[in-house]
């Protein structure tokens, strides 16, 4: 979601970010800008995940069919889940995230913590403790030598130019980004808060991690992100997803009191409208990228406990994380509390 996205970040300097965390920081993002500042890296505006992911990755709960329903019914209404059984000589746990909240709405269950005490490793869908990653992020953010203005016609960039003018920007601006960098603009709408008063929620459970001296590790590289991104939103649909801005602000505080209350059927229903994803980009966002992941989440968990923290999106329906792993004979219950 909305965060800051660092152009040219090195690895030297990423381990002084964590180095300078460790020592100094108690406020996450204050002590990120800090560092970002510090080093004289250029930053821009950007969406959670460190925006790869794109809103609709982190939110979007996509369509269930009504055989998956009938696996999740109303007492599964948690966010932390319990995988066992199957061989595995203790259990894992798999935690559904909201990348970004306002301060205010913030918190971090008892339960998850209590999960991440437990657990050995902690796996994110991307391990930002990599610097090969954090080189990834700068390449992909790099300008482009194919132009936004070349793919559209003059009435389309015309256009495009007067939706920009509702995120703080304008065609100008932004001629020489991908459409991925267009379509992170969604959080600057979406978000009810002003961008100091964010918090990432798997941001602050890896500062915890790290600190706790937990094995960090990811699902997927920066570039299957991308290439996700890529197949699922071209030009103009992420376009058509910018028009939407005051519908997605809808969306965003509905599913964050849904997220609050860890009402899981409530988030599902919330995002199947169709405006907002439709089956080619829920295939190329979400189905896909699970599938992928739980052919490495077993050897993962074989050996020592990890606390999966993915978008919550991805835990439920037909091709959801916890019906695949229990299509493989894991045991996976919602957990009220540890």
């Amino acid at each position: 979601m909305v965060i800051i996205i660092i152009l040219d970040f090195t690895a030297s300097c990423f381990q002084e970010v964590f180095i300078f965390f460790e020592k100094n920081c108690n406020d996450f993002n204050t002590c990120f800008t800090y560092c970002l500042k510090e080093q004289k890296i250029k930053k821009i505006n950007i969406m959670k995940n460190l925006v790869k992911l794109g809103f609709a990755a982190l939110l979007s709960l996509g369509s269930m069919t009504s055989k998956a329903q009938s696996n999740i019914t109303s007492k599964d209404n948690s966010l932390l889940w319990e995988v066992s059984g199957n061989g595995l000589s203790k259990p894992s746990y798999i935690t559904g995230t909201f990348h970004i909240l306002c301060t205010k709405d913030f918190e971090i269950k008892p339960k998850v913590l209590k999960a991440l005490e437990k657990s050995d490793n902690f796996v994110m869908e991307i391990n930002y403790t990599d610097p090969a990653e954090m080189m990834s992020l700068q390449k992909m953010y790099q300008k482009t030598d194919k132009k936004i203005s070349d793919q559209l016609s003059r009435e389309e960039a015309k256009e495009l130019n007067s939706i920009l003018a509702n995120y703080g920007t304008d065609l100008k601006s932004v001629d020489s980004s991908n459409p991925q960098t267009l379509y992170a603009l969604l959080s600057t709408k979406a978000v009810p808060c002003p961008q100091t008063e964010v918090k990432l929620y798997e941001m602050e459970l890896l500062k915890k991690a790290i600190k706790d001296k937990k094995s960090i590790k990811g699902l997927e590289k920066v570039d299957d992100q991308m290439k996700a991104i890529s197949e699922a939103y071209d030009m103009k649909s992420t376009i058509a997803q910018l028009k939407m801005g005051k519908e997605y602000e809808i969306l965003f505080r509905q599913m964050i009191e849904a997220f609050k209350n860890e009402n899981v059927q409530s988030l599902y229903s919330l995002f199947k409208d169709k405006r907002f994803m439709n089956t080619r980009q829920e295939k190329a966002m979400l189905t896909n990228r699970n599938q992928n992941w739980v052919k490495i989440m077993p050897e993962m968990m074989k050996k020592e406990s990890s606390l999966f923290a993915v978008g919550g999106s991805h835990l439920m329906g037909e091709n959801g994380i916890i019906t695949l792993l229990r299509s493989q004979g894991y045991t996976v219950k919602p957990v009220t509390s540890l």
